[in-house]
């Protein structure tokens, strides 16, 4: 008995090492009742988890868009803001009401934050957020071909923020110094006069605009 303890001993020191792990792996599906973080999170209470709508980016909640009817351009220096980010959370509020939410994993994004297609009812909450222009499509060629035709048909219409002039989110993430709540209009007008990237219709309007228009 003492020799084959001993020799199981030798066996295991000379394995791998495979520690235990602490933590369940995540459940396939989360559901029940979920807070609206932003035009794009939820979080789980009952599961203390943080979910990101799969395939989809909307606004930040600081970030402002521009509304293009700038008139009297002499008297007023600046568009009018939009809240995009206020307004993409509130129609997912709207979206969600006081539904359970269920949400099947897809994956996880650049931050190890877990991505899912999120449904309130039968509701698919992407969808919807796609349709009445409050979120676009991250990857088209990734997603599904029925996000990119809402996305689509949201953009031709002039739905939500695609009736503004908005910076890129991601543009939006790199180049924003304040990210609080406080933070003013005028900070991403400035960042939008100098912009690198573009994604709203009204700036194709704008280039495509004649130089005079008292003609």
């Amino acid at each position: 008995m003492t020799a084959a303890v001993n020799a199981a001993d030798i066996i295991n020191q000379n394995a791998p090492y495979q520690p235990t792990p602490n933590i369940a792996p995540a459940p396939l599906t989360f559901k029940g009742y979920a807070n609206v973080l932003d035009g794009r999170t939820l979080y789980f209470p009952s599961s203390n988890a943080t979910v990101r709508l799969a395939h989809i980016d909307a606004c930040e909640l600081p970030q402002w868009a521009l509304n293009p009817k700038w008139t009297n351009r002499s008297v007023v220096k600046a568009p009018q803001p939009v809240p995009c980010g206020a307004l993409a959370k509130a129609w997912l509020k709207r979206t969600i009401g006081k539904q359970q939410v269920s949400c099947r994993i897809a994956g996880y994004d650049q931050q190890a934050v877990t991505t899912a297609y999120c449904y309130a009812g039968k509701q698919d909450v992407a969808l919807e957020m796609l349709r009445v222009g409050w979120a676009r499509v991250v990857e088209p060629i990734s997603a599904p071909q029925l996000y990119v035709s809402y996305q689509d048909a949201a953009m031709s219409k002039r739905y939500g923020m695609w009736e503004t002039y908005v910076l890129d989110m991601n543009e939006w993430r790199q180049r924003a110094i304040d990210k609080s709540l406080e933070r003013q209009p005028y900070a991403d007008f400035n960042i939008l006069a100098d912009r690198k990237s573009e994604i709203s219709p009204p700036f194709q309007d704008a280039r495509q605009k004649p130089k005079r228009t008292d003609r």
